[in-house]
């Protein structure tokens, strides 16, 4: 959530961040009006139980029909400040409940507009051009079946549409992949985390998945817990609650955990493949690091990104996310959209967001310097979704007899092997 104060002191902000988002601006002024309800009854409270206190101190001393009139009095302050209680507590629940539908403050230099409307920062690596080598490429999925890697009939008869199996070496790479990037990671000194699946509503709903992307969440009813769509979400409430010393920061976590979305709005895109699937595995860094710090940390995570992807061989391209496309809980995001050689374009295949402070507030992760203690910076950045790069690795390292080149950073995983060939 973001700071009342900065809301108090520049609504006219907050509006514009919220338009540019796409969002309600009207929720501005409902929680602006819902903060001065809340701070003016607390105050007539506050007011009142000081009253009452007074007049408690004078009943035991008078007599007569002045005792009589005190407890009359009594009785009706009582009424008032319960009243006054309630009205507080109405008021408060009203503004935290709105506080919770507003999203973070876009970045100024974010582009303004929806999902075609990114700015592009940098292209890296070179595309190939198949004519010219003489033949058309193949398809993640034709290759993939061709070398025993995926399976996703037998994957719709056991689970349904968009699921899969990895089989032989498609199972192989996807440990490779993952064995990879965790190297990487720790070798710029994150520590490698394996995350629960299943967390609590507070942990969802602190880290902003259970706002506009709700509908997007696995939830087990019965039990009240709700399946991660990436180990960002235990990731951010590794530390709820908690104070953390200043001298301590940065805290860089790598987590490698399953991921589970139900892809809703969705229907008849991206249904043929591995490319866009109910559950995957992913490798994510997350970041918790001092708010004078984060966009530093921000281009620090999308540089080991842009390494990563540098080391996989892949044609890629940076964007600035736009405004409308960042989700509730980013300030800015930078995808990098590798090419995919059948589809003819650049596809996300990670994806970096500062959050700045707004998923600390929510979860009560803050920081103390000397005697000061306030929210931190978080911090979330895709490594390596382990399906989609595997499209990107399968469609750009394609050879015209239906082997796989295995790039370099990944030889050491996978035996040595160079190729992956068709049975």
């Amino acid at each position: 959530m973001i700071d009342l104060r900065l809301l108090r002191e520049d609504p006219d902000r907050v509006r514009a961040s919220q338009r540019a988002r796409g969002e309600d601006v009207a929720l501005v002024d409902a929680l602006l009006s819902a903060d001065e309800r809340r701070r003016s009854s607390g105050l007539r409270f506050d007011e009142l139980r000081s009253e009452q206190k007074s007049l408690g101190k004078l009943i035991p001393k008078a007599t007569g029909d002045e005792k009589a009139e005190l407890l009359k009095k009594a009785g009706e302050l009582s009424a008032a400040v319960k009243a006054a209680d309630a009205e507080k507590d109405d008021a408060d629940q009203e503004a935290k409940q709105l506080l919770l539908r507003l999203g973070n403050l876009v970045h100024p230099d974010v582009p303004v507009g929806g999902e075609e409307d990114f700015a592009v920062l940098a292209k890296h690596g070179t595309i190939r051009d198949f004519a010219a080598e003489g033949f058309a490429p193949r398809d993640h999925l034709e290759l993939g079946e061709a070398l025993g890697a995926i399976d996703v009939e037998r994957a719709a008869k056991v689970s349904g549409s968009r699921f899969y199996y990895l089989t032989g070496v498609g199972a192989l790479l996807e440990l490779a992949l993952v064995n990879a990037a965790i190297a990487q990671a720790t070798a710029a000194g994150f520590t490698p985390m394996l995350t629960p699946a299943l967390v609590r509503p507070r942990a969802m709903e602190g880290t902003g998945f259970l706002g506009q992307a709700a509908e997007d969440v696995y939830h087990l009813e019965k039990d009240d817990f709700y399946l991660v769509g990436t180990s960002e979400v235990p990731l951010a409430a590794y530390h709820m609650d908690e104070i953390i010393e200043a001298d301590k920061l940065p805290l860089r976590y790598a987590g490698f955990s399953p991921c589970f979305r139900r892809e809703a709005g969705t229907y008849g895109k991206d249904t043929r493949g591995i490319f866009r699937v109910h559950q995957f595995d992913k490798v994510e860094m997350f970041s918790y690091v001092q708010p004078e710090d984060a966009e530093a940390e921000h281009q620090r995570l999308l540089d080991w990104e842009i390494q990563w992807l540098q080391s996989l061989e892949l044609p890629f391209q940076v964007i600035d996310v736009a405004s409308a496309d960042l989700g509730s809980s980013a300030s800015r995001k930078f995808d990098c959209e590798a090419w995919i050689p059948t589809q003819g374009k650049y596809r996300e295949l990670t994806s970096t967001s500062n959050c700045t402070e707004f998923q600390a507030r929510r979860l009560s992760v803050r920081m103390r310097e000397g005697k000061k203690v306030q929210p931190l910076a978080t911090l979330n950045g895709t490594l390596c979704a382990v399906p989609r790069t595997i499209v990107a690795i399968l469609e750009n390292h394609q050879q015209a007899d239906g082997s796989v080149r295995v790039p370099e950073v990944l030889r050491p995983y996978l035996g040595g092997r160079e190729t992956l060939d068709p049975q």
